[in-house]
Formats: structure tokens, sequence, C-alpha cells
């Protein structure tokens, strides 16, 4: 087959496009997932923890 550079780029930006709809969906449902809740209220809570004095080298 011979492919010519407007078919290659029209298969990399459809292609593409659909590659990262599905990796923004996978991360939202990972994200949203019932089970991580805890893990990212942990995460939220943990910054604030660890600012109580001031910086130091």
């Amino acid at each position: 087959m011979d492919f010519d550079h407007q078919a290659v780029v029209a298969f990399s930006k459809s292609w593409g496009l659909f590659y990262l709809m599905a990796l923004a969906l996978g991360v939202l449902v990972y994200t949203f997932w019932p089970s991580n809740r805890k893990r990212f209220d942990r995460a939220k809570h943990s910054i604030l923890d660890r600012d109580d004095r001031p910086w130091q080298k």
C-alpha cells in the first residue's frame, strides 16, 4: 500500500483525537471511582497538615 502525506496526517489526527479522548475518559473514571475517594481525600488534607511551620533548608 502506498500512503501519501495527506492520508497519514488524516489518520494520525483522527486516531490521536480518539486516543486523547479515551485517555481523558480513563482519567475521569479513575478520579471519580468510589474506591479512590479515601485516597484523594487523604491527599487533599495531607498537603494542609504539613504546612504548620516555615520552610527550612
